[in-house]
């Protein structure tokens, strides 16, 4: 694995980490939190496959146009876009008054998180 690539997956695992503690709280949950760490987790996977094939990328956070960049890496992952559009969306609606999430949001961000990470997982080079 390349040292940058490295870096990514272990941001990838802080997000995840993130997503899964606070998805498990009772008293006070923030389901915003669940929501806004299973975007970046879902993000940092595409961006980590990427950085280990060596196809650049800007700072982006549109989980549809990195899922379109990795295609040609991963065309599997087709399956994943509408779980992908779905997330791609916390990245910055749930930090904003007027959108917040609930239980059931929450729920479901983090059931196509895991989806798309079971499949991730499996890229080579990754090793996460």
């Amino acid at each position: 694995m390349k040292p940058l690539t490295a870096e990514w997956v272990a941001k990838v695992k802080g997000d995840f980490a993130t997503m899964r503690r606070d998805s498990r709280v009772v008293e006070h949950p923030n389901f915003e939190a669940v929501c806004f760490h299973a975007q970046p987790c879902a993000e940092t996977y595409i961006k980590a496959r990427l950085c280990e094939a060596g196809v650049t990328f800007g700072k982006i956070h549109d989980l549809v146009a990195l899922l379109v960049a990795v295609l040609d890496l991963e065309p599997a992952w087709e399956d994943y876009r509408e779980d992908l559009a779905y997330l791609s969306a916390f990245a910055v609606s749930v930090r904003y008054p007027g959108d917040s999430p609930d239980l059931n949001c929450a729920l479901d961000a983090g059931r196509r998180c895991h989806v798309f990470r079971t499949a991730a997982r499996r890229s080579p080079g990754l090793d996460i």
